[in-house]
């Protein structure tokens, strides 16, 4: 697989992060000429992601490590399971060690609860989506975790969708005033981003669904009485979304309004690693 560029750039800054001038313990004990297997095991239950990140960043630092596995990111793995091995210089796969397991298991930690969001709303026809609320600089690794997961990406930044929210519209002057202001703009360009905006009451649902440059509305905080108001009233003329106050409990109730799509921050702002280890094969 060939690897983003900006991928490529992200996991260069972490191993000149990690390594610096020289992994020096591992210097003064190896010879270079030891040769070593290790593995990848599940410690935990989960989805595993981030496996490919793992194999460039071996091949990074030499390419004659073979790196192998029987599965693919995105699929399940059971506490024990053996994900992957890694096979080639000893001095070598100590030294990448730490930057491949930090990318695996924040990676792996990200597709987990992704793929339990995904599997509580199964049936209903909702969508899990993801937010802005990423790492740092690590917005196409997490956001290609929630794929992995099973989920879907909203927008990537600023500047691939319109996303009207409170504040616009209060400089803008009304709901429809940032609508068609966004509107004016996107007819200018090529690219013809979708126009989101985001709605409180069944009020500015009414309002903003009777544009036709609206693509989605987000139901912000809203109840379940009256997302499944909104449902109603919009009757598939757009594309709604549901956010805010979005856990494992309420999750269910909300896809089961008729809602589209669900976001979930939490998805990327508060990630738990999947816990997996990497043993020397005995």
């Amino acid at each position: 697989m060939e690897m983003d560029k900006q991928i490529e750039y992200i996991v260069t800054l972490a191993l000149k992060e990690d390594i610096g001038d020289g992994d020096i313990t591992t210097r003064a004990i190896y010879s270079g000429r030891e040769y070593i297997e290790a593995e990848f095991i599940a410690k935990q239950n989960g989805t595993v992601a981030g496996l490919e990140v793992v194999r460039y960043i071996f091949h990074q630092l030499d390419s004659d490590v073979r790196f192998e596995t029987d599965i693919q990111d995105g699929d399940r793995v059971q506490r024990g399971q053996l994900i992957a091995s890694a096979k080639g210089a000893a001095n070598v796969i100590l030294t990448g060690e730490r930057t491949a397991l930090n990318f695996l298991q924040r990676m792996s930690g990200i597709a987990s609860r992704t793929r339990y969001f995904v599997d509580l709303v199964d049936g209903t026809g909702a969508a899990i989506l993801d937010t802005r609320k990423t790492a740092p600089g690590h917005r196409m690794l997490d956001k290609w975790a929630v794929r992995l997961g099973g989920g879907q990406n909203h927008r990537m930044g600023l500047y691939d969708r319109y996303l009207i929210k409170e504040n616009h519209i209060n400089v803008a002057g009304s709901i429809s005033e940032a609508i068609n202001r966004c509107a004016r703009q996107r007819n200018e360009t090529d690219e013809k981003p979708l126009i989101e905006i985001e709605v409180k009451n069944i009020s500015e649902v009414k309002e903003a669904a009777s544009h036709k440059d609206v693509d989605v509305l987000m139901l912000d905080n809203m109840s379940l009485t009256n997302m499944a108001r909104a449902v109603s009233v919009v009757d598939g003329r757009k594309k709604l979304e549901a956010s805010g106050n979005v856990n494992y409990e309420t999750v269910r109730p909300i896809a089961e309004t008729g809602v589209d799509y669900i976001s979930v921050g939490e998805l990327t702002h508060s990630v738990q690693a999947l816990d997996i280890s990497l043993l020397f094969a005995e």
